[in-house]
């Protein structure tokens, strides 16, 4: 008889675990938050006098992490606010433990914790919660997106000149002029634009057919490593600026109806220049 060829199906199996562990991940940061709401805050700065970290964030990331290694203590971890850990898993978290702290301190919609496994250099799983709608979505590579664990999906169909667009700023003030510049070759030709201030949620607002499309420049992986993969298996179209994977210097995700000329706009305005 000839040789069969191995199945996937372990990895797969292990990725389904791995979606699991990171919602549960992100559930125990999200309950810290809703305890803590209201509570008086230790608020500094980081990059800038708008990039405000907590003692939250530092509280939220410590229990991700606890969390994580006390299931799968082989694994790496790189966390926003400096959890740095090696491993001999292949398998690494990248965790956002308050993604829009901003609209955090200020008792604003918009934030939400963020946790991705990543094997091999690619993200296979991960899980965004926002605690205050009490949202939970996530993804494994290959099977689908899930919004309360229900198979959620981006907006069959659309007008790009009707697109609802959703977008960030730059904590960097002199990156922000630019910013202002694609919007104003952008907005005549959609919708409208919307900025809640959380590349986490806004991602998975496209998942979920809230927006049509999000792009935004500068992002660190942890803000986007687990909102993409929840967006491309929602059926995402999921890039960089020039058809890339994303990244740091862009990330582009749209539903298919409007993704094509969505992506060409944003190409004429230069979308990714700084």
């Amino acid at each position: 008889m000839p040789e069969t060829e191995p199945s996937s199906a372990p990895a797969v199996q292990t990725w389904d675990h791995l979606e699991k562990l990171a919602a549960e991940a992100a559930e125990v940061a999200a309950s810290l938050l809703r305890a803590q709401s209201g509570a008086q805050l230790q608020i500094s700065a980081k990059s800038s006098r708008t990039d405000l970290v907590t003692d939250m964030d530092v509280a939220c990331e410590a229990a991700i992490v606890d969390f994580l290694t006390s299931h799968r203590p082989d694994d790496a971890v790189m966390g926003e606010e400096g959890t740095g850990r090696d491993g001999t898993s292949g398998v690494r978290w990248i965790i956002d433990p308050i993604d829009g702290t901003v609209n955090f301190v200020y008792g604003h919609v918009g934030f939400g914790v963020s946790v991705a496994a990543e094997a091999d250099g690619q993200i296979v799983a991960g899980a965004v919660v926002d605690p205050v709608l009490n949202e939970t979505f996530t993804a494994h590579r290959g099977g689908g997106a899930r919004l309360n664990g229900r198979p959620t999906h981006v907006r069959p169909d659309g007008d790009p000149a009707l697109a609802l667009v959703a977008t960030g700023f730059s904590y960097a003030h002199d990156r922000r002029p630019r910013q202002a510049e694609v919007l104003k070759e952008l907005l005549p030709l959609i919708g409208d634009i919307r900025r809640v201030g959380g590349a986490a949620v806004d991602l998975c607002s496209v998942a979920c057919g809230r927006v049509d499309a999000f792009f935004e420049v500068g992002l660190n992986p942890w803000d986007y490593a687990a909102g993409t993969l929840i967006c491309e298996e929602a059926g995402a179209i999921v890039q960089d600026l020039n058809g890339g994977p994303p990244s740091s210097a862009f990330v582009f995700a749209a539903a298919p109806a409007v993704a094509e000329t969505l992506l060409k706009l944003l190409q004429n305005a230069e979308a990714d220049r700084l």
